[in-house]
């Protein structure tokens, strides 16, 4: 009798852990989410290559609005906690020649000159209803050779959407280009409240940054390596640790979590 009340007690413990589970949690889950956020992009249509840095990401900040010392820590923190969570090298530059990622702090009259000039696209205009803008130079293996974000600071602080702004255009700038309402919570969802990383974001990051990720893949190349990933994460923690994992950076700290 003992024993059976033992067994009904531990099978209740399990069943009221697995509810307890959210959603993106499962690993079906974290790999469309994946698809949605890796293979496909903000400004094309249909099924687009992985694309990630082989190379180290050096970083030069721009500022054409006061408030630098603010916006650069901002930035710091944020690169600091991406380097942490993917594990690929990230460091600043000591000049914007050596850069391959600019970030450019701007103002609402100059951004889509800022945006011309730093992409190198006399004719690129952001969308009308865009607080910050991002974008990609690929190699031919479809690896990341340079990336840029433009920011204007005024337009992104009236619509309280600088932190975001920092957060998701420079992780979009990582190797995840999309946005999606399917995701959730995420930083790539514009229904998400949290203007910094979730937990679904940082597994997104650390499934990419996965050596096995190759750039140029396609998602029927990607799901076999991801689901063995998933597995793996699934039986160690990885994924039911990612929330509390993800707050502890320095990004999260100054923000008062």
């Amino acid at each position: 009798m003992a024993n059976r009340c033992w067994l009904a007690l531990c099978c209740l413990m399990v069943t009221l852990s697995v509810s307890a589970d959210e959603a993106w949690q499962s690993p079906e889950y974290l790999q469309q989410a994946f698809i949605e956020i890796a293979l496909r992009s903000e400004y094309a249509v249909g099924e687009q290559p992985v694309r990630k840095w082989l190379q180290p990401v050096k970083v030069w900040l721009e500022h054409h609005t006061d408030q630098t010392e603010q916006h650069s820590l901002l930035t710091k923190y944020h690169f600091q906690h991406l380097a942490k969570i993917t594990g690929h090298p990230i460091s600043f530059a000591r000049s914007r020649q050596e850069a391959n990622f600019v970030v450019v702090f701007s103002h609402l009259q100059l951004w889509r000159n800022d945006i011309a000039l730093v992409s190198g696209n006399l004719s690129l205009k952001p969308p009308p209803d865009a607080a910050c803008m991002f974008g990609l130079d690929l190699d031919d293996k479809k690896a990341i050779r340079k990336a840029w974000v433009v920011i204007p600071v005024d337009y992104a602080q009236e619509h309280r959407q600088l932190l975001s702004c920092i957060v998701e255009e420079t992780t979009q700038a990582m190797g995840l280009p999309s946005d999606s309402d399917k995701v959730f919570p995420s930083i790539f969802n514009d229904h998400t409240p949290e203007s910094l990383l979730t937990g679904l974001d940082a597994l997104l990051l650390k499934m990419l940054y996965q050596p096995a990720i190759k750039p140029g893949m396609r998602a029927s190349q990607v799901k076999p390596f991801l689901a063995n990933i998933l597995q793996k994460w699934q039986l160690d923690g990885t994924i039911q640790q990612a929330e509390k994992n993800v707050r502890q950076s320095e990004l999260y700290e100054m923000m008062g979590f």
